[in-house]
């Protein structure tokens, strides 16, 4: 609290500084005496001076004088300042009261309360009497989640900017999925092109088939490829493709509670780390270079290491943990997603960015095309007319072999004469001059059948 000098004897508030300025009686009146005349007095009697020659050279009483030779320079006596009365002291123990029985009430609510009793005040002196009276939140420490082994797997997508040496001029965004067994702490990422339910489905095979077997549980965020919202009477609806996955695979999809980032802790924190001990300062030629380099780095580097919280070899607890996986089943996953495409003018389907080819005898424009975990088949009419493997990137190509009928020298001439092309021998129309065809008109004439 501020303080502000009183001298003894001084009436009331001074408004004063001690450096510089005394109060002393002078008859019956106050007198301002500068601390350099205190000085003066007190030089003056070392030195001999009588009182009364004093008071005449410095022109104070001579009681003044003896005053200060007696007692010297005092140091000021300092007191607390008087608490002014403030517009929220009458709602101060009501407001007491209230944050006692309900520690949780916001301060707006109070502010409105006290202001419908009658308080004038704003809004900042409520919130700084309740810092004071409000009692302190005790956030108790975290507790640390563990699973047994072979119980949980954590799920998510990272999102990563590179720009591939193969195409210096075009930065790129890709997507590492990540999955990390939660006993163990044993890592498995890929980066993709794209965090679509594609990906997740293929990932999640390969994810499986790395590290042969399958945990009973998967945790999620909320992202969308895998949970789509909450049902009307309560639960979460997932993805039907992600349940048939889960179906196929025997393990139980969980997604996190939303805004609690750290029920995906595990998961979370492998992302920094793999920022910054694998991506950071890195080249690379492609997405394939990418991931072969993040297959070595797990390989040497994550895995074998010794792990910050359970202080054990990441590939030894796998070891043991990998026993309790549930084993994989015989056939692999095969749901399918299905969409309408049209073919484009040259032959292709456009799917997830990339270009798939059909063959040139396709009639119609409008195709069906399921999307399995790792391939794409294409279908006219409910007819199989194509099968390509799953492309991993953006803006290629895929032409199947067979698909394209071959350039014959014939159409090569036809193309370069600028001639149209029309199936089959002799076809060719042969050029003749306007007056071939006036003699044929007058000879039907004649005959009648003009």
């Amino acid at each position: 609290m501020a303080c502000e000098p009183v001298f003894p004897g001084a009436p009331g508030k001074t408004g004063g500084t001690i450096c510089l300025k005394l109060f002393l009686m002078v008859g019956k009146e106050w007198r301002v005496v500068e601390l350099g005349e205190v000085v003066m007095i007190l030089d003056f009697h070392r030195q001999g001076m009588s009182v009364s020659e004093i008071a005449r050279r410095v022109g104070v009483d001579r009681k003044t004088v003896r005053k200060y030779v007696d007692r010297g320079l005092e140091a000021p006596a300092y007191g607390p300042r008087e608490r002014r009365t403030a517009v929220i002291d009458p709602y101060a123990s009501y407001l007491r009261e209230r944050v006692a029985t309900w520690p949780g009430l916001t301060g707006r609510r109070l502010f409105r309360e006290i202001k419908a009793l009658g308080y004038g005040g704003g809004y900042s002196a409520v919130t700084d009497f309740l810092r004071e009276v409000r009692p302190p939140a005790n956030p108790g420490y975290e507790v640390r989640f563990e699973t047994p082994p072979g119980e949980q797997a954590q799920v998510d997508f990272a999102q990563f900017h590179v720009v591939f040496t193969d195409e210096p001029l075009c930065p790129r965004i890709v997507w590492l999925f990540s999955m990390v067994l939660g006993y163990s702490r044993f890592v498995w990422a890929r980066f993709v092109v794209h965090q679509d339910l594609a990906s997740v489905l293929r990932c999640h095979s390969a994810a499986f088939e790395a590290i042969g077997g399958v945990p009973r549980e998967i945790l999620y965020d909320r992202m969308k490829t895998a949970v789509i919202g909450e049902g009307e009477t309560g639960g979460i609806v997932y993805n039907r493709s992600l349940v048939d996955l889960a179906r196929h695979y025997g393990f139980h999809p969980k997604a996190c509670r939303p805004y609690r980032a750290k029920t995906k802790g595990k998961v979370e924190r492998p992302f920094r780390y793999i920022r910054e001990d694998f991506f950071l300062a890195r080249s690379f030629r492609n997405l394939d270079d990418m991931n072969l380099q993040l297959r070595h780095w797990l390989d040497t580097v994550a895995n074998p290491r010794v792990h910050a919280t359970t202080l054990r070899v990441v590939n030894e607890v796998f070891a043991e943990e990998r026993v309790s996986l549930l084993p994989l089943p015989l056939a692999p996953f095969r749901s399918v997603l299905k969409l309408e495409r049209r073919i484009s003018r040259d032959g292709m389907v456009s799917i997830g960015g990339n270009a798939y080819s059909v063959p040139d005898a396709t009639r119609r424009r409008l195709v069906e095309v399921h999307m399995l975990a790792s391939e794409v088949r294409i279908f006219e009419e409910g007819i199989l007319i194509a099968t390509h493997p799953l492309l991993e990137g953006r803006r290629l190509r895929r032409v199947e072999q067979g698909h394209r009928r071959p350039v014959t020298t014939a159409d090569r001439r036809v193309r370069k004469s600028g001639r149209p092309a029309i199936a089959g021998a002799g076809d060719v129309v042969a050029q003749r001059p306007l007056a071939f065809y006036d003699a044929v008109a007058q000879a039907l004439a004649r005959e009648g059948r003009a």
